[in-house]
């Protein structure tokens, strides 16, 4: 079996205190370590500095999806706390009523049964309606219908911060904005696009003004984005469904770019499955939506995307795959372990690094 595709070839030692526990006090003052194929080298810059790299004739194309208060705390009949995280934005069932349904994990002492009710707040509760086990149900959302599902949801849950952020204060209202993005519109994910976190709208302009084509997809980060990799031959690992759409507006312009020659950059790893999953059919991007299950590991031959923005990755993990995919596994070990050295910060609020003329096939 090839290296690239062992799990233990994925390994590397992160330093505890390496892991970003708050963000940059402005998101494009992170740093940006720029990795150029085509030239060979690597260079350490600010993130606003990457319109240096963007060219005239390129797209930008980033994830627009939003952050939802999926973490609710409650209480059950009985009096015991639960904890419930939402995996999916509610569909709505009756407006009117304010009912909804929607996959989630409780966590609490005892399971919950079918048919027990968790109080959210004074405008919100939930009734198990089947209990899929590990944790996993299937709940009717009772809201107040004047005020909203989206309202209701800002109001009493809390946005979910990733498992590897364990500071004492627990998510605060500074979190609620800087964990998203300043383009993000379209509410449904769990966990933020990172790398799309250190974009300013002023730094969006600069790109803007230079001729560069920007463009956006919608794909919802879904909870099995953390979801541990237990297989040794990465082949066989099951990847994760996520929903995605891409606009007949984005196709065309990506597509326009290529044909004026232009690179296309994606913005993190979710913009990159979006974009390959909607060219996988006929080798070009089409608009579509749906589910999107495209695993992407090395020996993947990318059709659409040129560049990469990207965060650094947690150890074995599917992202760290994506990668390796387009760069070569060994040169992104090799960039990590540099990161580390020169104290750069890792994961959701640490810092990012571009790929420059990654491997295409």
């Amino acid at each position: 079996m090839h290296k690239d595709h062992l799990l233990s070839a994925y390994k590397y030692h992160l330093p505890t205190e390496r892991i970003a526990q708050r963000p940059v006090d402005k998101r494009d003052e992170s740093r940006l370590m720029v990795v150029d194929k085509t030239k060979d080298t690597l260079a350490h810059h600010r993130f606003s500095d990457l319109v240096e790299f963007i060219g005239a004739k390129d797209m930008v194309v980033v994830n627009n999806t939003k952050v939802f208060p999926a973490r609710l705390l409650g209480q059950k009949q009985t009096g015991g706390k639960a904890e419930v995280f939402l995996l999916e934005y509610p569909t709505i069932l009756d407006e009117t009523r304010g009912t909804a349904r929607v996959i989630a994990l409780i966590k609490s002492s005892k399971r919950p049964k079918t048919g027990t009710t968790i109080t959210i707040s004074r405008n919100l509760h939930c009734e198990v309606i089947a209990d899929f086990g590990d944790g996993k149900a299937d709940l009717q959302l009772h809201y107040d219908p004047a005020t909203g599902m989206a309202e209701t949801l800002r109001t009493s849950g809390q946005v979910p911060l990733p498992p590897y952020i364990t500071r004492a204060d627990g998510c605060t209202a500074d979190d609620v904005h800087r964990y998203q993005t300043v383009y993000a519109s379209h509410p449904g994910a769990v966990a933020a696009p990172t790398a799309g976190l250190h974009f300013t709208d002023r730094l969006l302009e600069s790109i803007r003004a230079k001729g560069t084509l920007l463009g956006q997809v919608t794909l919802h980060v879904g909870y099995g984005t953390f979801a541990p990799v237990r297989e040794e031959d990465i082949t066989r690992h099951r990847i994760h469904e996520e929903y995605f759409s891409i606009t007949e507006e984005t196709a065309e312009a990506v597509e326009a770019t290529k044909t004026r020659g232009g690179k296309i950059w994606a913005v993190g790893t979710t913009t990159v499955r979006a974009l390959e999953y909607a060219a996988q059919i006929s080798g070009r991007l089409q608009a579509m939506s749906g589910w999107c299950n495209l695993y992407i590991y090395p020996g993947f031959r990318f059709r659409v995307i040129d560049n990469l923005v990207t965060n650094f990755h947690l150890p074995d993990s599917s992202l760290m795959f994506l990668v390796s995919a387009l760069c070569g596994r060994q040169t992104l070990l090799d960039c990590y372990q540099t990161a580390i050295k020169e104290g750069y910060r890792f994961f959701s609020y640490g810092d990012a690094m571009a790929i420059i003329g990654g491997r295409t096939e």
